[in-house]
Order: structure tokens, then C-alpha cells, then sequence
């Protein structure tokens, strides 16, 4: 979540005229994500999250998204759920941005997750794709291989300065996925961003799942890589494989994965790795001037993937 549009007092008063959310109360911006502009939003009848929609994120795909969070609230995944407006509608105009109001959870994401709340995420993600088979409606991954490609091919002239020789390791990594792509893996619904700035625990409790705007159609596994990616590496880059061992316990726990899958785990991981690198590269070198928002280093993501070029042996992610 951040902050790129700012929103007057006015201007949400009158928006919130078509909703039956009671009377503005106060709101204040949230600082963290680099995608849209949110905000919490309290009024008399409880708190909310306001969300304009803006940089990547296509209008198009704003139905998709809103409605994917409410089939999966309505089938027991604990996720935001859209707010209709007066009118039916879950999205409007605010700002000259499209905008929709989401219920609020309670929660706050962890900085420093332990082992637990790795197996909880797994179990939590297992549950979410089965809950996604219910969801009728499907997108393409916005941020698959070739579009990474697209997207590394913008910042190749400027990659160097993040790290010498970032071109060449991206190049030689590029070859080796689409070479060794995997097909005909189960597919359907993923997040496709579960990261723990996306996760709320309270009392250690998992309490909710937000962020589903990279959420499309893809491999399910590629979507335990990513997590195994986001949760199984410490600050300083180590990867720790107790967590990785509970994250992919409590996924299998509730889903168990195909031998095909197992097969792929390490290079849908090694996949998810050269994705974030990619995105954060792109995001380093095209940051918004005065938006409330840090780009991540994307160099976190060159340790990562170097190490996991290594691993061929799926068992290394506590598969047994």
C-alpha cells in the first residue's frame, strides 16, 4: 500500500455520499507498497480501507480483483470485502482515479515473522486456492516470464548501476528459465503476492490476507515459490529452512501437491526470485517523485536468486 494521489477532505465527504458507511470521521494514508494509493478511513460506524488505484494496476482488471475478494470472503477466506455503493457498484471515481472502500481487519503485519506464522501462511494460501477454484472468472498473469522480460528490457540500459553485471546474471538467468520452463502443472487462482506486509496475525493468529492485485491465473506451486521466497529469507538474506520446512508443511497440509509440482517447486522458486528482482529493479529506476513511498532495494533479491540457482533438489524447501 502507499500513497500517490492526495485526497481532501471534501472530496471523500462528498464520495462517501453514495455509500451507507456512516459520516467521515477522520483518514489518514498508508506509507507501505508501492502500488496504489490507500488510506484508513474511519467514520461513525466503524474503520475502512479507501484504495485509488493507479501505476500498474489496469482498469480493466479492477472487476476482476474486487470480485475475486469477495467470492473468496464469502468462502471463508479472511480477506478484505468490497463495500457496494448505493448504487450496487463496488468501484467509482475519486479523484479522477477509480476507487473502491473495503471492510477493515483486524491485525498487523510482521516484520520479522517466525516459524509459526510461516506455517500458518502455507496453510493459508492452500486454502485460498482451493477457495479460488470457485471463481469463475480468470486473468492472465500480468507479471509472467515474457512480461518480466518486457520489463527487464526498459531498465537494461540504466541495470548496472544497481549492481555491476546485474545485465549479465539476468541475461544468463532469463535463458534458463525459458529453457527449462515447466508445463501442464495444476493451475488456477493465485495471489501472487503474498508477502507479510500482505499478512495480519494478532496474538500470533492469522487474521487476514490483503493486496490481491496481482492476484490472476497461474501454476499454484509458482505461487508457494513466491512465498517461500517472501517468508523463508531472513533481513540479512540467509535462507532459513525451518521456515521454508513449516511454510511448505502447512501448504501440503491442506493441499498436497502433485509429484510434477514437487518436481518444479525449485525453479518456480528460482521464477519468483528473478520476478521481484525484476520489479524492484523497475521500480528503483523509475520511482514517483513525492509519493509516500520507499522503493525496495532490489539488490535483496540478487542474493536470493544467486542462491537459489543452486538448488535443484526439491527436499532443500522441507518437502519430504
Amino acid at each position: 500500500m502507499a500513497v500517490y494521489t492526495e485526497v481532501s477532505d471534501a472530496a471523500l465527504s462528498s464520495f462517501l455520499e453514495g455509500y451507507d458507511i456512516g459520516r467521515l470521521i477522520s483518514f489518514k494514508g498508508i506509507a507501505e507498497g508501492v502500488e496504489n494509493s490507500n488510506y484508513l478511513m474511519f467514520t461513525n460506524k466503524g474503520p475502512y480501507i479507501l484504495t485509488l488505484y493507479e501505476k500498474r494496476v489496469t482498469e480493466t482488471d479492477l472487476p476482476f480483483f474486487l470480485g475475486l475478494m469477495e467470492n473468496l470472503a464469502n468462502n471463508g477466506v479472511q480477506c478484505p470485502t468490497p463495500i457496494h455503493g448505493n448504487n450496487g457498484e463496488v468501484l467509482r471515481s475519486l479523484c479522477e482515479k477509480p476507487a473502491a472502500i473495503t471492510s477493515f481487519l483486524n491485525g498487523i503485519s510482521l516484520n520479522n515473522p517466525k516459524v509459526m506464522h510461516c506455517n500458518a501462511v502455507g496453510s493459508a494460501l492452500a486454502k485460498l486456492h482451493i477457495a479460488g477454484s470457485k471463481y469463475k472468472k480468470e486473468r492472465k498473469n500480468s507479471l509472467s516470464l515474457d512480461k518480466c522480460i518486457n520489463l527487464f528490457n526498459k531498465c537494461l540500459p540504466r541495470a548496472d548501476e544497481i549492481t555491476p553485471g546485474l545485465s549479465d546474471l539476468i541475461h544468463i538467468e532469463l535463458e534458463y528459465l525459458c529453457n527449462n520452463w515447466p508445463k501442464n502443472l495444476p493451475t488456477g487462482i493465485i495471489h501472487a503476492d503474498l508477502f507479510p506486509d500482505n499478512v495480519f496475525f494478532e496474538n500470533d493468529r492469522l487474521t487476514g490476507i490483503i493486496d490481491f492485485y496481482f492476484a490472476c491465473n497461474d501454476f499454484l506451486a509458482y505461487d508457494l515459490g513466491i512465498c517461500i521466497n517472501a517468508w523463508c529469507f531472513e533481513n540479512d538474506c540467509r535462507f532459513n529452512p525451518d521456515k521454508a520446512r513449516m511454510l511448505t508443511q502447512g501448504y501440503i497440509s491442506e493441499r498436497p501437491l502433485k509429484k510434477i509440482e514437487i518436481s518444479a517447486l525449485p525453479i518456480l522458486t528460482r521464477a519468483a526470485s528473478f520476478r521481484f528482482l525484476t520489479t524492484r529493479l523497475f521500480d528503483w529506476l523509475n520511482s514517483v517523485e513525492g509519493a509516500l513511498v520507499k522503493p525496495k532495494d532490489p539488490n535483496e533479491y540478487v542474493a536470493r536468486l544467486k542462491l537459489l540457482q543452486d538448488i535443484e533438489d526439491p527436499s532443500f524447501f522441507g518437502i519430504e
